[in-house]
């Protein structure tokens, strides 16, 4: 049906912000994307996209056939599940992103259950440190730690954390326990990602820039240079409320800690929520908080 001809397309265009992204979420060519773009262009006789070799923008007469179009699919996907088993069985691919230690440790695994759970599925599910685009890179759902940024995502909180700095025993009996802040800057702070920890004074947020002599985006690797005396880490309470409860090592600087962070699922806001999605959202809230 010639009608119907180019809206996936434009649709995608519109969502992920390039004809390329827009190509790899619908498993075809650039050239038939643009194809069918031009083609829905001409039928209508308006303008929907303003391309240069830099960006691809929607025009206003774009964002209008969007807003509708992207309704008519979403109504279009709700009519095909009410007469599938889509509801009852999760099946298809399912793409999904995390953190590569908080990913290995606890999503991996959950994962992993769920897709026992539902052997209809395909996942993909790929672990980076860096903030992946869900939009741009077709992701179905990406898993955050910490303080949310893009407005374009839905978020779902999953659970919490809190940062804790400490040291073992030995470390501190050879450089002594800091006290304030400042104290920070006399002792070897073993970094991971950034260059700063995060605190709490005066009920006001502090980055406070620190050093040391080791630098590694792995919480195992920097719990176990803590628990060997090297310095100093600041860590989430998953890696070392364990190790601060039997003593192996010393929490220092609590009353500036800030309060915790939130553990979170999100999604693209203009993307409609499968029930594949939505069954893997409910499964990883019912089972990281228990």
């Amino acid at each position: 049906m010639a009608v119907w001809e180019g809206i996936n397309e434009f649709v995608a265009v519109t969502e992920t912000g390039s004809f390329t992204a827009a190509a790899s979420r619908l498993g075809t060519s650039v050239a038939n994307v643009s194809r069918q773009v031009s083609a829905l262009e001409q039928r209508l006789g308006v303008k929907l996209l303003n391309r240069t070799t830099r960006k691809v923008s929607v025009t206003a007469d774009g964002a209008t056939y969007y807003q509708r179009c992207r309704q008519i699919l979403d109504n279009l996907e709700d009519a095909q599940r009410s007469v599938s088993n889509l509801q009852r069985e999760p099946i298809g691919k399912l793409r999904l992103t995390a953190p590569v230690a908080y990913g290995e440790r606890y999503i991996a695994p959950l994962v992993n259950s769920f897709c026992q759970q539902h052997p209809g599925l395909e996942v993909e599910l790929q672990l980076s440190n860096r903030q992946l685009d869900l939009v741009e890179e077709g992701f179905d759902l990406g898993i955050r730690l910490g303080t949310l940024q893009d407005s374009r995502l839905v978020a779902k909180k999953l659970g919490s954390r809190r940062l804790h700095v400490c040291a073992s025993p030995d470390y501190l009996q050879r450089h002594g326990q800091p006290h304030t802040l400042s104290e920070l800057t006399g002792h070897n702070c073993l970094l991971g990602t950034l260059d700063y920890w995060r605190f709490v004074e005066a009920g006001k947020l502090r980055s406070i820039h620190v050093k040391g002599n080791l630098r590694c985006n792995s919480g195992p690797v920097l719990l176990d240079a803590a628990l060997k005396g090297m310095g100093l880490v600041q860590l989430p309470d998953y890696y070392v409320a364990g190790r601060i409860a039997c003593g192996d090592l010393i929490e220092v600087l609590a009353s500036y800690a800030q309060e915790e962070e939130g553990i979170w699922a999100l999604y693209p806001q203009n993307r409609h929520l499968s029930a594949k999605v939505r069954m893997l959202i409910d499964f990883l809230n019912m089972n990281l908080r228990s």
